[in-house]
């Protein structure tokens, strides 16, 4: 006898929709077959082979990625790569075949704990497409999310992932950027995620999706926002040993290289750090560093590279020498322009073990790729978002007198709040509301992009971030923008803030009569911000520096004691004012 077998529709469903991934059965496989990996549901194709573009059709239209783009940015199928903390894997897919999914209300398998939950996203609407989801945990508690995803053509380059330079379609390929989106959205701690249910939103791709681990067991002690990308060198076969200060120590060490804002990958061909003696001489013999084992490191564009766990001791309040190989050319990096510290260039070579001084000849004054030093342990940390004020415009260089510099002095001599570690996140002429770089390509302005644009980057993806101060405002009045427009800029970083877990403080404007863009009609909309400061309850706390520094006969002025001599940035007594007036019991709450 004959015995048949009959399968049911799900298990028939769940069948043709594995041997086809690309088919429209993919959303529906997700919802009704429970949460399965996210390449089992992808249904649409983003990547073309250039001489090849009718394989795919990302926009409904027949557009699509170049390969040979993706390639040359470092983005190739299977590659692990890290953006804003997390680590996310490019799908491994062949050009013309399914790489993506349009998000519409599948379940996707996750797993693992952390403090965000990142997508790798692009909209082809020709507008910003959002749409809401959830979180699904192991207790069995959901959480709501609300995903935004630019779009691929005309979204904003300030807070790209990567730009590719053309568009293939059927016609031929245009010489016009793609773009390419990580967005993070909340998740409630220490519960471990078990699925996501993704929105219905139409024209929303998702390519690839992970929990981003929370930097528990570790604090922030230094850091550097990337400005912008200029022109550097060019360097070829030489080495980098940059000093950096640090706030909190620790037992461990790591440290983040950031290739933000760039169009190709670079190579870190080995790295050390070691305490520094006196200009470019360590202490002791600079200790290696690796990077997931391996002494090198290749960052894909837009990413970064976190090097590996070290057992080294990192005192509190000294300088690091920092030493890294670039065994390629490098014409233009992104960097942190104004450093207020003399770092050092070898001469050929990879010098970065070197026990003497003798091979750094030539001095840089900003900080390339280089964005951040990891102590183990400690309390976490305090980030403070600023603009030349606090990125030490006008303190004494390699002397360490920016006004974070004197809060972290402060921090370690107390007991009153945990000695935190502070993490300097100014940019010299940094706006809240407008980008002076714009994100993208070799540019002379390193103002950097909006305290808005990088607010999720240069706040919410620093390590263990516990309260951030937001202390800008100056620089969007001075080139004409409205109070109005400033405050709802920083209502919404507050917003943002919060709905992370961050506690928000901000600080007034400072004064600057005097300098030739601080007129009246200026001085009244710094006044307006303030007044708003002083009575709004969208922050935690306000630091109220315009009554530290100003002066009192003449209340639009810096006191002259403050002042640096331009009428803008206080000096290194009035930066120690700045900081001395901080109440420390409202970092912590």
């Amino acid at each position: 006898m004959v015995r048949r077998c009959f399968a049911g529709p799900a298990v028939v469903l769940a069948l043709f929709a594995a041997l086809v991934p690309g088919s429209a059965t993919s959303a529906a496989l997700g919802r009704e077959a429970g949460p399965v990996p996210l390449e089992r549901l992808f249904d649409n194709t983003a990547v073309s082979d250039d001489a090849r573009p009718g394989e795919a059709d990302f926009d409904g239209l027949g557009a699509s990625l170049s390969s040979r783009d993706l390639t040359a940015a470092g983005w190739t199928p299977g590659r692990a790569l890290t953006v804003q903390g997390a680590r996310l894997t490019w799908p491994r897919r062949a050009a013309g075949e399914p790489d993506n999914v349009r998000a519409d209300g599948q379940d996707v398998r996750a797993g693992g704990r952390g403090d965000a939950l990142a997508f790798l996203v692009a909209g082809t609407a020709g507008t910003p497409v959002s749409g809401t989801g959830t979180v699904a945990y192991a207790d069995g508690t959901r959480s709501p999310y609300r995903l935004n995803a630019p779009d691929w053509r005309g979204g904003p380059l300030a807070t790209k992932a990567v730009a590719l330079p053309h568009i293939n379609t059927p016609a031929g390929q245009l010489a016009e950027q793609a773009r390419l989106y990580v967005a993070t959205v909340p998740l409630r701690p220490g519960r471990r995620v078990v699925s996501v249910r993704l929105p219905h939103a139409t024209g929303l791709h998702v390519f690839a999706l992970s929990v981003r681990a929370s930097s528990s067991g570790w604090t922030g002690s230094w850091a550097a926002a990337t400005s912008g990308q200029p022109a550097v060198g060019p360097w070829s076969d030489r080495t980098l040993r940059l000093v950096v200060h640090t706030s909190a120590g620790g037992p461990r060490v790591r440290l983040r290289f950031d290739n933000t804002f760039a169009a190709a990958p670079v190579r870190i061909g080995s790295a050390t750090v070691a305490v520094q003696a006196e200009g470019a001489a360590p202490r002791d013999v600079p200790v290696p560093l690796s990077f997931r084992g391996a002494a090198s490191a290749e960052i894909p564009a837009g990413a970064q590279a976190f090097s590996d766990p070290l057992d080294f001791a990192v005192p509190a309040d000294v300088n690091l020498l920092v030493s890294f190989h670039l065994p390629d050319a490098v014409s233009a990096a992104p960097v942190h322009r104004l450093a207020a510290q003399r770092s050092y260039v070898s001469e050929p070579g990879d010098h970065a073990a070197d026990g003497s001084p003798a091979a750094y000849t030539s001095v840089v004054t900003s900080w390339p790729l280089l964005t951040g030093v990891d102590v183990g342990g400690g309390p976490g940390s305090v980030v403070l978002l600023g603009d030349s004020i606090t990125d030490g415009d006008k303190s004494t260089v390699d002397a360490n007198r920016r006004w974070p510099n004197a809060l972290a002095t402060r921090l370690l001599g107390q007991d009153v709040v945990p000695h935190y570690g502070v993490l300097n996140q100014g940019i010299s002429a940094n706006r809240v509301v407008a980008d002076r770089y714009p994100g993208d390509g070799v540019s002379t302005d390193t103002g950097g992009v909006s305290a808005l644009n990088r607010f999720d980057r240069d706040v919410l993806a620093q390590t263990s971030a516990r309260t951030a101060v937001v202390f800008e405002g100056v620089n969007d009045v001075r080139w004409g923008a409205t109070a109005e427009q400033v405050i709802t800029g920083l209502r919404e970083l507050a917003a943002r803030g919060h709905a992370r877990g961050l506690r928000m403080l901000a600080a007034t404007v400072l004064p600057c009569e005097g300098e030739a863009r601080c007129t009246a009609a200026v001085d009244a909309e710094r006044v307006a911000i303030n007044a708003w400061l002083r009575t709004t309850g969208e922050f935690d706390g306000v630091l109220d520096f315009d009554g530290v520094v100003r002066d009192p006969a003449h209340p639009a002025r810096l006191l002259p004691a403050y002042d640096s001599g331009d009428h803008l940035h206080p000096g290194d007594t009035g930066l120690a004012a700045l900081a001395g007036s901080v109440d420390l019991r409202l970092l912590a709450g």
